[in-house]
């Protein structure tokens, strides 16, 4: 299996596993753990929050075209049917 997104795009667009470490001042280990399925004790690919906005203001000092959409990926932020606001009709009131 391979490495998870949107993880993977990030840290690459960001120099790698040793600069996105030093960057949020984590290890290197803990960095690698967000390209991990959760199954494996990874993130499922997703960056925590509180690493986020540090990437993207490192990113910004180092001349680096991060952005927040880099963050959610439509595939990621797409509902499925099954997770769409349910609405209720006139007649579901009586």
């Amino acid at each position: 299996m391979g490495m998870l997104e949107p993880a993977h795009t990030i840290i690459q667009l960001c120099g790698g596993f040793a600069s996105v470490a030093s960057m949020t001042d984590r290890s290197e280990i803990r960095v690698r753990r967000w390209t991990y399925p959760k199954d494996r004790g990874g993130t499922g690919g997703l960056i925590p929050a509180d690493c986020q906005q540090t990437l993207l203001s490192a990113a910004r000092a180092q001349g680096i075209p991060l952005t927040p959409a880099h963050f959610f990926p439509e595939s990621k932020t797409a509902l499925a049917p099954e997770d769409e606001p349910q609405t209720s009709t006139p007649s579901d009131a009586a």
